[in-house]
């Protein structure tokens, strides 16, 4: 009996995750509904088919009738008309008070940092993971929100972007135009903003990297489990431009303007003198290398 109820359970989750996925169009990225809502209608049925007497009554294939079998499907039916009632109002209430979808940061950066504090849900089987923390920011509330709950203050726009000294576009030397490249270092959420905003400067050709690092801070604490766990590397993006028609310090206004907040973690930018850019395919170099086709 276990071994055709195995066969059956591990049939079923994988029919039923491909047929809410793919026919109902219902996104269930973990496969809940397969895994605990169809296997639990098939456990409870199957109950009443392969019962060998323990629970007080065989089943169906055991000798015991259709009685076992009937009390088992009407079990099932009830269920589902009770959760469906309670989970209906309460989705309700939630949706009218403090919502049911998460903030698109939230998405972006997944509900087990933002809800439960933690880099990853399954840190016991991932422990090199709890190297890695950051925090992020909730537009909407205009506050930073931290994995111990405190928040920092708020760095006025005037000081954060001052700037005593910053490379210029004066050509080089031999009158060749000046190529410059402009590294910036922001959260992860803020990307799709920045890329945009460098697309309106007519900067389309961008490189980016997932990277690792902190500032002064030294990162921030995180706890697992009410321990303190080292957390001294945050996750960052790294976007690369090489730049040569476009003014550098339009690039920097536009990244600014992008990325600022105000607190800790915006983010830094740094600017660098290029020799020289080679176009593989065309092998044009320089200021010609840099121009789209």
């Amino acid at each position: 009996s276990a071994a055709i109820i195995g066969i059956v359970a591990g049939i079923l989750v994988v029919v039923g995750v491909e047929f809410i996925d793919q026919v109902l169009k219902i996104d269930d990225p973990v496969g809940a509904c397969g895994v605990h809502m169809l296997n639990g209608m098939w456990g409870t049925i199957a109950v009443g088919l392969f019962s060998d007497g323990t629970c007080g009554e065989k089943g169906l294939f055991t000798g015991g009738g259709a009685h076992l079998l009937g009390v088992q499907l009407l079990g099932m039916v009830s269920v589902i008309a009770w959760v469906a009632v309670t989970m209906i109002i309460v989705f309700q209430i939630l949706k009218h008070t403090i919502g049911l979808r998460a903030s698109e940061q939230e998405e972006i950066l997944g509900l087990d940092i933002t809800e439960h504090g933690l880099v990853s849900s399954y840190a016991d089987f991932a422990p090199a993971m709890s190297q890695a923390t950051l925090s992020y920011t909730k537009d909407d509330a205009k506050s930073v929100v931290k994995v111990d709950k405190t928040t920092e203050p708020v760095v006025p726009v005037e000081k954060a972007i001052k700037v005593e000294s910053y490379a210029t576009d004066t050509p080089n030397k031999d009158g060749t135009p000046k190529i410059t490249k402009v590294a910036i270092i922001c959260k992860q959420q803020k990307l799709n903003d920045l890329i945009s905003a460098l697309e309106d400067i007519d900067v389309t050709g961008v490189t980016v990297t997932n990277v690792l690092g902190c500032g002064m801070q030294k990162g921030q604490p995180e706890y697992y489990r009410g321990a303190v766990v080292e957390a001294n590397l945050l996750p960052k993006v790294k976007v690369e431009v090489v730049i040569c028609k476009v003014p550098t310090r339009a690039v920097i206004d536009a990244a600014k303007s992008a990325l600022y907040t105000g607190h800790i973690g915006d983010g830094k930018i740094f600017v660098y003198n290029i020799e020289n850019v080679v176009k593989i395919r065309t092998n044009e170099e320089g200021y010609d290398a840099l121009q789209d086709d």
